[in-house]
């Protein structure tokens, strides 16, 4: 009796759908933070250069989309904590984290909208936050030990000093979208302890004529 081996997959073809994986993933996360929910599947077959059936065998529907983007999203953000936390001066690794968050909360505006599609988006937060705060904790504990933070700094206040910066971010990313930079410094200028050197001020503040654009663009309606 002759029995018919088949043979597993090429490598080279288990790479290419790794490879196209993650175009896929990283296109959804482009257009999900510039667009938000108007974001279809064949918007990101075409930003990440696949075909149209490339992403539907890989993803049903666009809430599977979303829910893989979080859950990257997540893991890179409990791996920056975890750098942080490592990090050989408290200090440093405390801006490292807080340049981490505020840049991907700037570049992610949209995505807030688009998470909301979950079904399960509470139970996603809550177990986001479980996973990521202990070590967030840490993270300002260890900065406050080493005398590097104000002592009356909490973990709560890092949520809302990271809000802050998307606040200046949001208004001013129309006409200039690194502004942020120099607001994060600020802050963090003004909670770090007496005896560590201020952050410089590298990006130059917004001239009058962005502030009027970006009033201007405040008031116009996100295009659909």
């Amino acid at each position: 009796m002759n029995h018919v081996t088949t043979a597993p997959p090429p490598r080279r073809l288990r790479a290419d759908a790794a490879r196209n994986q993650q175009r896929i993933i990283a296109a959804a996360r482009e257009l999900f933070a510039d667009r938000g929910l108007e974001v279809t599947l064949d918007d990101v077959a075409e930003r990440a250069g696949v075909g149209v059936g490339t992403v539907y065998r890989r993803f049903a529907n666009k809430q599977e989309l979303i829910s893989e983007v979080f859950d990257q999203m997540v893991t890179e953000l409990a791996g920056a904590v975890d750098v942080a936390l490592h990090h050989p001066d408290p200090w440093e690794g405390l801006v490292d984290l807080f340049e981490y968050s505020c840049r991907h909360v700037a570049v992610n505006r949209g995505f807030g909208e688009v998470i909301l599609e979950l079904h399960d988006s509470m139970d996603r937060f809550c177990a986001m936050k479980d996973h990521i705060r202990p070590g967030m904790q840490a993270v300002i504990q260890r900065a406050r030990d080493a005398g590097a933070l104000q002592p009356d700094i909490e973990a709560g206040d890092f949520f809302a000093m990271v809000n802050m910066v998307d606040g200046i971010a949001g208004f001013a990313r129309p006409v200039n979208p690194q502004v942020w930079e120099r607001y994060m410094a600020l802050i963090l200028n003004g909670v770090r302890g007496d005896g560590v050197p201020r952050l410089p001020l590298a990006q130059p503040p917004l001239t009058e004529d962005e502030v009027e654009r970006a009033k201007a663009a405040a008031y116009t309606p996100r295009k659909r």
